[in-house]
C-alpha cells in the first residue's frame, strides 16, 4: 500500500489557508497537509481585533463580491465552502469622497479604478485633456505590451485625471503611485480591452460591459464574525497540522522530495515531503528558492513591497458625513492617503454607544519616512488631518489602535506578470512539485490570494500524479 502524500505549506496566510482546503478536498485520502507559520498566528494581513468593547479589522477589512469575469469571487465561494454565508454582510453605505482642494467630493460613476468611460462624469473633479483620446486606426496595446498606469492615462487624458482621480484609487489599494504600477497586473480588464479597442475611453466601456453588474448588486462583502473567522474556519477545515512559531529557513531537493530545515540554527528539524507550497512574501521565498532555483529566486527577490500603517480611533459620537470613506490624492500633501468610516460603512459594526470607528491608512510606496512617527504622534497626525478634511474638530479619542504592517503590498511595475509567469514556468519545469503562490505574484486582495492558493495546490496534486476529484 503507498503511504500517503506529504506536503508542506509554508506560510500560514489565507493564501496557504485556502491551498490547505483546496488540498484537503481534491487530493487523495489520506494526504499529510502541514502548514509552518513563523509567527505565532495565522491569517496574515487579516486580523479582526477589538477596540473600545468592540471588534475592528486591523488588516484586510472587506473582499469583491464578484470575480473579473463576473462571477463569484473565490472568497465568496471559500466563505461557502467553509458555511460562513450566513455571515456575508455588505456596506450599507457604499459611496466614497476624493478630497480635492481640501474639500470632500463624491467619487464619480462610471470610472474603472479611476479611469472614466464618461468623460462628463468626471469634470468637476479631473477635467479631461481636451480631444487627447484620439483613434489613430489602431488598438492602444500591442500583443504582449504592458506599460505604467499613468503613462496610458496621462497620454490619453491628461494629467489631472491620473492625480486627482486614477493616482488615489490605486494609492489606497496599493498604496503605490500610478507612473510606476502596471496597468496588466493592476487592471487586467483594462488591459485586455485595450488590445482590442482605439481610444481609452473605448477600452473602459468594453471593460465594463465584460463584467455586467446586476444593478444594485453589493461589490464589496465582509464577514459579521469579523475576517479571522475565515482564517479559523479553514485551519479547521483544511485538516492541517498548523505549525505556529515554526520559520523554515531552507529547502534541499531529495531524491524523493524535499527536506525542510524548520526552527532556530542550534535546534534545526529536518522534514521529508514530497510536495512543498510557497505562500509567503516574495522575498523570503526567493531566499529558500536561492538554492535549487537560482534563476527564479532572483526574479521573485527583485519585487519590491510598501510598508503602510492603519490608524484606528474610536471616536465619542463624531459628526461624520454619510460616505464610506474618502481617498486623498498626493498633491494634498497630506500623511493619510484614504479614510474609512467603519461604523458609518458597515451597519454590523455600529455601536449601541455611539462610538464612531474610523481607520485611516498611512504610507506611500517610496515616502515611507511618515511610518517613522511614533504611535501616539500617528494618532494625533490622523486626527489633525481627519478634521480639516472634514470641516470640524474630532473629539479627543476614547481608544485608538495603530497597525504597523511593514512590507504589505506589492508593487507591480510594467512587465511584472510575464516575468512572474516566466520564473513560475521555469520552476514548473525543474521542480514540479514545489510551487508559488500568493498576493506579490498574482496581484492583491483576498479572492486574488485565494484563488492563487487554490491554484497552486491544483498544481501540486498534478505534479504528484493525482486528479482532482
Amino acid at each position: 500500500m503507498a503511504r500517503p502524500w506529504r506536503v508542506a505549506i509554508v506560510g500560514g496566510g489565507i493564501t496557504g489557508l485556502a491551498a490547505a482546503v483546496r488540498l484537503r478536498d481534491r487530493a487523495p485520502a489520506g494526504t499529510e497537509i502541514t502548514v509552518y507559520e513563523q509567527s505565532g498566528r495565522l491569517g496574515g494581513k487579516l486580523r479582526t481585533g477589538e477596540l473600545a468593547g468592540g471588534p475592528v479589522e486591523f488588516g484586510a477589512e472587506s473582499f469583491l463580491m464578484r470575480d473579473p469575469a463576473g462571477g463569484e469571487s473565490a472568497a465568496v465561494a471559500l466563505a461557502r465552502r467553509l458555511d460562513l454565508a450566513a455571515q456575508l454582510v455588505h456596506p450599507t453605505v457604499g459611496q466614497a469622497a476624493l478630497l480635492v482642494d481640501g474639500g470632500l467630493r463624491p467619487v464619480p460613476g462610471g470610472t474603472l479604478v479611476g479611469v472614466p468611460g464618461d468623460l462628463a462624469k468626471v469634470a468637476a473633479v479631473a477635467r479631461p485633456a481636451a480631444d487627447a483620446d484620439r483613434d489613430a486606426g489602431r488598438p492602444l496595446l500591442a500583443p504582449g505590451e504592458d506599460l505604467a498606469v499613468g503613462r496610458l492615462v496621462r497620454e490619453r487624458l491628461g494629467d489631472a485625471v491620473v492625480d486627482r482621480l486614477v493616482d488615489p484609487m490605486l494609492g489606497g489599494v496599493y498604496a503605490g503611485r500610478a507612473d510606476d504600477l502596471s496597468l496588466v497586473t493592476t487592471m487586467p480588464a483594462l488591459a485586455r480591452a485595450a488590445r482590442r479597442e482605439h481610444t481609452l475611453v473605448g477600452a473602459v466601456r468594453a471593460a465594463q460591459a465584460a463584467a455586467p453588474r446586476a444593478p444594485g448588486a453589493p461589490v464589496f462583502g465582509t464577514l459579521a464574525g469579523g475576517l479571522s473567522t475565515l482564517v479559523e474556519a479553514a485551519a479547521r477545515a483544511s485538516g492541517a497540522t498548523i505549525r505556529r512559531d515554526a520559520a523554515v529557513r531552507e529547502l534541499r531537493r531529495t531524491p524523493d522530495g524535499w527536506r525542510l530545515t524548520v526552527g532556530p540554527t542550534r535546534e534545526a528539524e529536518h522534514v521529508e515531503v514530497d510536495a512543498v507550497l510557497l505562500a509567503v512574501p516574495a522575498r523570503p521565498a526567493a531566499r529558500l528558492l536561492a538554492g535549487e532555483a537560482p534563476g527564479v529566486a532572483a526574479t521573485v527577490g527583485a519585487l519590491d513591497y510598501a510598508s503602510v500603517a492603519l490608524v484606528t480611533l474610536a471616536l465619542p459620537a463624531p459628526e461624520l458625513p454619510e460616505l464610506s470613506g474618502f481617498l486623498v490624492p498626493a498633491g494634498e500633501g497630506l500623511l493619510i492617503k484614504a479614510a474609512t468610516f467603519f461604523t458609518t460603512k458597515w451597519g454590523h459594526l455600529r455601536r449601541p454607544d455611539g462610538l464612531a470607528l474610523v481607520r485611516a491608512s498611512v504610507g506611500r510606496y517610496g515616502d515611507e519616512t511618515s511610518l517613522q512617527l511614533t504611535d501616539d504622534d500617528l494618532a494625533a497626525t490622523v486626527r489633525r488631518e481627519l478634521s480639516a478634511a472634514l470641516g470640524t474638530t474630532l473629539p479627543d479619542p476614547v481608544a485608538r489602535h495603530v497597525q504597523r504592517w511593514g512590507g504589505a503590498l506589492p508593487q507591480y511595475p510594467p512587465g511584472h506578470t510575464g516575468r512572474v509567469a516566466g520564473a513560475r514556468t521555469a520552476l514548473r519545469a525543474a521542480h514540479p512539485t514545489l510551487t508559488l503562490a500568493g498576493a506579490g505574484y498574482d496581484g492583491v486582495g483576498i479572492p486574488v490570494c485565494v484563488r492563487s492558493g487554490e491554484t497552486a495546490a491544483e498544481e501540486i496534486i498534478t505534479a504528484l500524479g493525482g486528479s482532482a476529484t
